[in-house]
This record gives C-alpha cells, structure tokens and sequence, in this order.
C-alpha cells in the first residue's frame, strides 16, 4: 500500500513543493517545527532510511544540501538542522529544520500553526533561491 508520501509525490495530496528530481521530492512539512521545516522523501518507496543504497543516500544529501542552503538564506537562521526518525510514516525522509539553538531541532515542541497562504509564500521562497 502506498504511503501519504508516495501519494503526494504523484499529486494525489496535495503539498507545498520545494523541489523535485528524477528520485527525489521535497516539500514543507505541515506541522512544522519552524518556518521552512521541510520534507525530503525519495521517491522511491524504502520505510527505512538506512535501507536506502549508499549511491542514493548520498544523491540525497546532495539534493537537500541545496534546499538548506536556500532555506538558510530564506529564513535568515544559524543553521539548518537535519533528522531522521522514521516513525511518523513508513517511507523514508529526512528532515531540514531551520535553526537558531539546538533546541530548535526539539520534536517534542509544540509545531507552528501556518496558513496556506504562509505555506505557499515559503515554498515559493525557498523553491526560487535554489
């Protein structure tokens, strides 16, 4: 069965779009942490993400390098901080939090509540400064 993940890779749910690659997608997250917290999912369909071959894992840190780089500059933070838990949904991601202290990168923090207009203003961001 696919996951939410899969079924807003191919537009059946809809997403703030970030960027997307031949096998990659990434998007911002709708219980975001922080302004800019975004997704990035491959496309293929893998539950854990260390189960992901070594070639593709490191495509994609080189894809989300290139998003954080451009939410670092979009949201004006110290850092960008990357996570991986992977209980959330049964498909590989990995999270980019934009930050200014470690606790920043805090899960267990209440999440932000944004309107879509806020949502599409940052995607739109973060997608042009790539």
């Amino acid at each position: 069965m696919a996951s939410i993940f899969s079924k807003i890779i191919v537009g059946e749910i809809p997403s703030y779009t970030v960027a997307e690659s031949e096998h990659f997608y990434a998007f911002l997250d709708i219980n975001p942490l922080a302004k800019g917290h975004t997704l990035v999912v491959p496309k293929e369909e893998v539950d854990y993400f260390f189960d992901l071959s070594d070639h593709r894992l490191g495509e994609l840190q080189i894809f989300a390098a290139r998003i954080a780089r451009s939410m670092k500059q979009v949201t004006n933070c110290k850092r960008v901080g990357q996570a991986v838990l992977g209980f959330e949904v049964p498909h590989a991601h990995l999270h980019l939090v934009p930050m200014n202290s470690t606790s920043d990168l805090d899960f267990s923090r209440p999440k932000l509540q944004l309107s879509s207009e806020e949502m599409s203003q940052i995607a739109e961001a973060i997608a042009l400064n790539l």
